[in-house]
């Protein structure tokens, strides 16, 4: 056992370094972000707090509109379904105006508060069961986790926060209280209204300052958590490395694939027009069309270049030197292309020196 807890401990030690960009990406994918809760519930109080200061007047009409015609109208109301009806249309409608605003800054103050701390995040790999969600052990170590005991001192003291506002403002306010009795109805609503905005207010400031103080907490946690071994890193990086030269052993394949395939059409080629050695271009002409311009079926330099004239000389076709031509044809077309229409004179001629030497040979022979 104390084996095994030396080895955690260690395990724990031995994770020094920042998190790489694919664990915090892996992190995030499996829903597990830097969050604070209290951030959010401050958030959604402030917002309401805002709303019934800015639209209270308005909210408290309603809600008073809303009162009186409960108890003065509804007697009054038809004994017939469609009556009861239009009146708890009547009565819905004054209680949305009073309630929706409120409704919906809270709702937007939620909603900011969870964008601002991790963006636009859709995890469903949060929601999945896993084993230490149910295992007897995880949860006894939640338990006594140094997460769990911060989380009980924070309701503790948010508890002790909302008791002594709530003492020193009723103590503050005390003698307008025991004047109530003198106090018109609305009077009485107005000092009432002054002591909750009061004491929502330092409420709220304060559980503000609390989120602000447990999101750097949250944050500090998250980093903890996601801290790797110098061994974590190097691994990763090794993985990363073996990824890159997969696909590095990949493209040269393809590339060898398709520079076997170019010099398997060489043989076919038409003429080979060279640098004389550093550059060779292979060019195919199909005198029977008029349309079709000549294509180029293999290009290359130097060791390339060398084994496409080796094969031309082999399979008896001419190559012929033009190092202007040559450079040309090598940057401006690619393998398959057509020659461009700046070159169709230039080529027309060289196509034309290949055919009175294939002519001069047929007459020689």
């Amino acid at each position: 056992m104390r084996r095994s807890l030396a080895l955690a401990e260690q395990s724990g030690s031995d994770k020094t370094e920042s998190a790489t960009p694919k664990r915090r990406e892996e992190a995030r994918e499996k829903g597990n972000v830097a969050r604070s809760g209290e951030l959010n519930s401050a958030a959604v109080l402030l917002m309401g707090i805002a709303a019934i200061y800015y639209t209270g007047g308005e909210i408290f009409t309603n809600i008073a509109q809303f009162m009186k015609h409960t108890y003065f109208q509804i007697g009054l109301v038809e004994g017939s379904n469609e009556g009861i009806l239009d009146q708890f249309i009547v009565m819905f409608k004054l209680l949305r105006s009073a309630v929706l605003p409120i409704l919906l800054l809270i709702m937007m103050g939620g909603v900011l508060a969870n964008v601002s701390q991790v963006g636009f995040m859709l995890s469903t790999k949060a929601l999945m069961p896993t084993f230490s969600k149910i295992s007897p052990a995880a949860g006894f170590k939640r338990i006594f986790s140094t997460r769990t005991l911060v989380e009980t001192f924070k309701g503790f003291f948010k508890i002790f926060i909302l008791a002594w506002f709530g003492y020193s403002v009723i103590n503050k306010h005390i003698d307008d209280f025991s004047h109530l009795s003198f106090l018109t109805v609305s009077e009485s609503l107005a000092v009432f209204g002054e002591v909750l905005f009061e004491l929502t207010i330092k409420i709220g400031l304060t559980i503000a300052i609390m989120a602000v103080a447990d999101f750097i907490y949250q944050k500090y946690e998250y980093e903890k958590s996601l801290k790797m071994s110098k061994q974590e890193v190097k691994d990763e990086a090794k993985q990363y490395e073996g990824s890159n030269e997969i696909k590095s052993r990949q493209r040269a394949m393809m590339r060898s694939s398709a520079r076997k395939r170019m010099m398997e059409a060489v043989p076919d080629a038409t003429v080979v027009v060279t640098n004389p050695t550093h550059i060779a271009i292979a060019l195919k002409y199909d005198g029977m069309s008029s349309e079709a311009a000549p294509i180029v079926v293999a290009k290359g330099k130097r060791k390339i270049a060398a084994r496409i004239i080796e094969i031309a000389k082999e399979h008896g076709v001419p190559v012929i030197q033009n190092k202007p031509l040559a450079w040309s044809l090598f940057d401006t077309t690619e393998i398959g292309g057509e020659i461009p229409v700046a070159f169709y004179q230039i080529v027309a001629e060289v196509l034309a020196q290949v055919y009175r030497m294939k002519q001069g040979k047929v007459a020689f022979a």
